[in-house]
């Protein structure tokens, strides 16, 4: 699956199917990226990825586990995200965008802190994700709000 997905990520043919199948691990990417940006991945961060994966795209545990991992590999060949957020852009809404930042938030906030590495990456995200700052705020806001409730996943 590893290469399968790496092959259909980095392809140049831009049929719709193969456009589809980039979604899981540019959207894995993106998340993994966030929960590491401050030199820390927890367990908690790793379960709130695979359970993202797993609702966002269906995937059974072993198929979540396995994109994890393709994941790691692919950001560790990768030089920037701009390829990954290229193709979250081509096939999410905006909408579907902005609940990508909120798992984001969701992410770094998971472990109480804000450190300034975290908050330069969501800044990071918003551009490439074109999404504007009101956007990206909200996002943080209704992170934040789950967080006070005790209603924050992860």
């Amino acid at each position: 699956m590893l290469n399968r997905l790496y092959n259909v990520l980095f392809s140049s043919a831009d049929k719709p199917a193969r456009k589809a199948e980039r979604l899981p691990l540019a959207t894995c990417v993106v998340l993994l990226e966030a929960a590491r940006a401050d030199d820390h991945f927890s367990d908690t961060e790793r379960l709130h990825i695979l359970d993202v994966m797993r609702a966002q795209f269906k995937l059974s545990n072993a198929e979540a586990e396995e994109l994890i991992q393709e994941a790691h590999s692919a950001s560790a060949e990768s030089t920037d995200l701009w390829r990954f957020t290229h193709a979250i852009n081509q096939g999410y809404s905006q909408q579907e965008k902005i609940a990508i930042m909120e798992e984001v938030w969701r992410l770094v906030l998971s472990d109480g802190e804000l450190h300034g590495i975290e908050d330069h990456l969501a800044h990071k995200l918003r551009t490439l994700l074109n999404l504007n700052h009101p956007q990206m705020i909200e996002a943080k806001m209704k992170v934040l709000q789950e967080v006070r409730d005790g209603k924050g996943r992860g």
